[in-house]
């Protein structure tokens, strides 16, 4: 568990997988949340050096002193200062969830600093791309045959409606995985635990996202950019992430069918393959 301080003297940590497999590629989880959920991405450490951040007030990394340092805008000197801290110039960055929010304002702010991009199931909350309900509503009725749907379907249809209770949000969690077996509820129920409320909270505080800017940046980024959706996704559908890609000069989107929020655990190999080749 190396650590290593950021601009603001906060202990930030990060963990290695696939020590020799290649160059690094920070990853950006969601949540925000302890890194350990990402794994090694499927297996993905077998073609690169994975190099976990830890955001900071989870995982191993420090609880600042000031919450509001955990704003997403602000989390982008702490790729700044892993990358200082690993003497690159250029780094590959993969963000998850909600962790591509901090991947794009990155490369909008450090646009020479990106070598490749990677954005998996990502949120969109920092380029502005909406999602209705109709669309979540489409993406769960794929899932129509599947023997938990039916609760699933009224907790869903509670939450668009807005008379969602805490009830409503553990009832939609099969939509998240393209199979709703015992690994998929263990990764689940490990959810919580990994997450600390208030740094949830300041995440997503006034300020931490300026889409226009952020969408305007992104239009002049040059690098190349993978984009990665999942065909059951409700947290990302696939159409909303098609805008996303549409966002950049040099994306591919790759829908992977069959998958959820967490396409590395519904098919590692399906999620592997295209990501190794990217690269490459």
């Amino acid at each position: 568990m190396p650590l290593f301080p950021a601009h603001d003297g906060t202990d930030l940590s990060h963990h290695v997988y696939g020590d020799d497999a290649g160059a690094p590629l920070i990853c950006l989880p969601g949540g925000p949340q302890d890194s350990v959920y990402l794994g090694e991405l499927g297996g993905l450490s077998a073609h690169r050096q994975l190099i976990m951040l830890d955001i900071r007030g989870t995982g191993e990394s420090a609880l600042p002193q000031d919450l509001a340092s955990c704003r997403c805008d602000r989390l982008v000197d702490d790729v700044e200062a892993l990358r200082e801290h690993l003497g690159l110039d250029r780094i590959d960055l993969l963000g998850h969830s909600a962790g591509a929010n901090i991947a794009v304002q990155y490369a909008a702010r450090h646009p020479e600093r990106v070598g490749r991009l990677v954005l998996v199931t990502p949120s969109t909350r920092a380029v502005g791309v909406a999602i209705d309900g109709a669309t979540r509503r489409e993406t769960a009725l794929l899932r129509k045959d599947e023997p938990w749907f039916p609760e699933a379907f009224a907790a869903l249809e509670a939450i668009v409606s807005g008379n969602a209770t805490a009830d409503s949000w553990q009832a939609i969690a099969p939509f998240s995985y393209g199979n709703w077996d015992a690994a998929a509820q263990a990764h689940q129920a490990a959810e919580a635990g990994q997450q600390n409320p208030a740094v949830t909270e300041a995440f997503g505080a006034e300020g931490a996202f300026e889409p226009e800017a952020t969408r305007a940046a992104l239009a002049e980024f040059g690098a190349p950019v993978l984009v990665v959706a999942g065909e059951f996704d409700l947290g990302a559908p696939p159409a909303a992430v098609a805008e996303v890609a549409a966002l950049f000069p040099d994306a591919t989107l790759v829908v992977r069918p069959g998958a959820g929020h967490f396409p590395w655990l519904d098919d590692a190999e399906g999620f592997v393959a295209p990501v190794a080749e990217f690269l490459a």
